[in-house]
């Protein structure tokens, strides 16, 4: 019975990446071979070194709670990563770790939001953005891009949304789901405009590591002026293929930010899980060589994905710079066999030719699909010819 629910959970839609698993996982079940695009994860397992270290904390006794905020440990190996990749200096008390990269959001809106504040939002965007900033009683102005464009947000679009309720807006590069690298110029736009309208800007960057063709990554906190004015968020789930172990963190020199996110974490998770900031602190200071390993393995997926999307009549993608997905335009399919969007390609795929992906319109846009090519190369040439029939089944 509804009345026992609030309005909050009745007006909160779940994530859309997570019910396309979770159907996935259910056809699976009944023994159908479904080939899963849909996948927000590496599939590659935890390199070795990290997962001993969680197995060495076990052994050690660390299954007791740590400070809620994490332990100064693993503080110190966030701070010293981030210095190391990119000359960026933080102290330990400016940081906080969480039960991963969605967890330190969370924290971050509850935070810094009031009822009624507005975030901008640069569509295509990440599926929870505007479901988080809405829990913590905000306001998600969503601002479209155009795939022309590179699915780029425009200076003169995002001024126009500005309001004096505008508290902050949030960046995502590499972004999830376009995969598209925020280039300087557009950053640099955007630090103008937090600075003219004393802006907050949460920086989301947990694909920093996935960059594709050469391309360089700059955080968002290093550009002159910005940095006492960003939340850097990040975490070792995508770097470090460690989705299961729950760590992220945020990073702000703003010390009543940190002061405020890590009281509402000890009145909600508490901390974060000891062994798994263990085996973090090793991920962070440890050998860094596999993660270069599985990059260049993610390259060469992206580039025959790509190449398979491009072949295929009905189907368009701008090439990837970072992440591991692909935001396929499929709004030529629109009509066909009473397709009217992006939930009726995905349920078709899923359905009818047992592939699974993520519809567009939680994303931002409805003539788009979103492909992970986060699986092995076998299973995305047998996931595209799957799809290509599909496509040729429809005319």
């Amino acid at each position: 019975m509804t009345k026992w629910l609030s309005q909050r959970a009745l007006q909160l839609k779940p994530s859309a990446t997570l019910a396309i698993s979770a159907k996935e996982k259910e056809l699976k079940s009944k023994g159908i071979d479904v080939i899963g695009f849909g996948a927000g994860e590496p599939d590659f397992p935890t390199p070795a070194h990290i997962r001993e270290a969680a197995k060495q904390s076990i052994e050690r006794g660390e299954t007791f709670y740590t400070p809620v905020g994490g332990t100064p440990e693993l503080k110190k190996a966030i701070v010293h990563r981030i210095s190391q990749d990119y000359q960026l200096s933080y102290e330990p008390e400016e940081i906080l770790v969480s039960c991963g990269a969605k967890h330190s959001l969370y924290n971050i809106f509850q935070a810094i939001l009031d009822p009624g504040d507005e975030v901008l939002v640069f569509a295509p965007f990440w599926v929870s953005y505007p479901e988080m900033i809405a829990l913590s009683g905000g306001v998600p102005v969503l601002i479209p891009s155009q795939e022309k464009d590179f699915f780029l947000p425009d200076g003169a679009r995002v001024e126009a949304a500005i309001t004096r309720r505008t508290k902050a807006m949030i960046i995502n590069s590499p972004s999830n789901p376009t995969g598209i690298l925020y280039p300087q110029e557009t950053l640099h736009q955007l630090a103008g405009l937090a600075e003219k309208h004393d802006l907050l800007v949460i920086s989301d960057e947990i694909y920093d590591k996935l960059i594709y063709d050469d391309a360089k990554f700059r955080p968002f906190p290093s550009i002159p002026g910005m940095k006492d004015r960003s939340i850097l968020v990040n975490g070792v789930s995508k770097t470090y293929a460690m989705t299961g172990f729950r760590i992220g963190y945020l990073a702000t020199t703003n010390r009543l930010i940190v002061k405020a996110a890590t009281d509402l974490q000890s009145q909600s998770t508490s901390n974060p899980s000891n062994p798994a900031q263990a085996a973090s602190i090793e991920a962070l200071q440890g050998p860094q060589n596999e993660v270069e390993v599985m990059r260049k393995i993610f390259e060469q997926r992206r580039n025959l994905m790509f190449n398979l999307i491009n072949e295929t009549d009905g189907l368009s993608a701008l090439k990837p710079q970072g992440a591991f997905y692909a935001f396929v335009n499929v709004s030529a399919l629109a009509g066909k066999n009473g397709i009217t969007d992006s939930g009726d390609v995905a349920k078709y795929l899923l359905e009818r030719h047992h592939v699974a992906c993520v519809p567009g319109g939680p994303f931002g846009s409805n003539e788009h699909i979103r492909l992970s090519f986060a699986t092995s190369e076998e299973k995305i040439s047998e996931g595209m010819a799957r799809i290509q029939k599909a496509c040729r089944d429809l005319k």
